[in-house]
C-alpha cells in the first residue's frame, strides 16, 4: 500500500469517515425502507466495497443484486454506456435502491435508470458514496442518499479505481495527475 500511497495527492476521506458514512446512510435507509419489499442493485465494479460495507449497515430485509454498466473504458473520461452485466431477477413491484459508488456525469445512472424503469418496480432510488455535481451533464439525476460531496477531482480506492488499480485501498485518495496523464 505504501507505493499506492505515493501515488496520491492527499487523502479525500479516511477509513474512519468511510465507516461513518455508511454507519449513517444504513440507518437512514432502514428507517426509510422500513416494511417495503426492497432490493439493494450494487453498480459493479466500483461500488462492490461501499455497497458491501452499506448493506451490514441496513436492519430491515431486503435482497441485493448486481449490475455492471460501463463508461470509462480504461480512460478517465466518461464515453458510451454499455451494460455488461444485467440483474438475474425480476424487479416488477419492489421498491429499488441502486447503490453507486459515484455519481459523476450521470450518463450511466441516467441509463441504469431508463433501463430498471421499464421493468416496474415499485419505486427506484440512488444511494451514492460520492456525488461530484460539477461534473453533472445529466442535470435530471440526483441522488436520493449521498455519502460525501466532493470536488473535480480525480480520486481512486475503496472500490474506485484507474486502469483497474487501487480498488483495494481503505481509503479514497485523490490521484496525482502525473500518474493518469502519463
Amino acid at each position: 500500500m505504501a507505493d499506492m500511497k505515493n501515488d496520491m495527492a492527499y487523502i479525500l476521506a479516511d477509513e474512519e469517515e468511510l465507516k461513518s458514512i455508511c454507519k449513517n446512510l444504513g440507518a437512514q435507509i432502514s428507517k426509510d425502507y422500513e416494511g417495503k419489499n426492497t432490493i439493494i442493485v450494487s453498480v459493479l465494479k466500483g461500488a462492490f466495497v461501499f455497497c458491501a460495507d452499506i448493506f451490514r449497515n441496513i436492519t430491515v430485509p431486503c435482497a441485493i443484486d448486481f449490475m455492471s454498466i460501463s463508461s470509462y473504458g480504461s480512460g478517465t473520461t466518461p464515453g458510451a454506456v454499455r451494460l455488461i452485466k444485467d440483474l438475474g431477477v425480476d424487479i416488477s413491484g419492489m421498491d429499488v435502491l441502486i447503490v453507486e459508488d459515484i455519481l459523476d456525469s450521470g450518463n450511466s445512472l441516467s441509463y441504469t435508470i431508463d433501463l430498471l424503469k421499464a421493468r416496474k418496480p415499485a419505486s427506484i432510488k440512488i444511494c451514492t458514496l460520492l456525488d461530484k455535481p460539477d461534473r453533472r451533464q445529466a442535470k435530471h439525476i440526483q441522488a436520493d442518499y449521498v455519502g460525501k460531496v466532493i470536488p473535480d477531482e480525480f480520486v481512486v480506492g475503496y472500490g474506485l479505481d484507474y486502469d483497474e488499480k487501487y480498488r483495494n485501498l481503505p481509503y479514497i485518495g485523490v490521484l496525482k495527475p502525473e500518474i493518469y496523464k502519463k
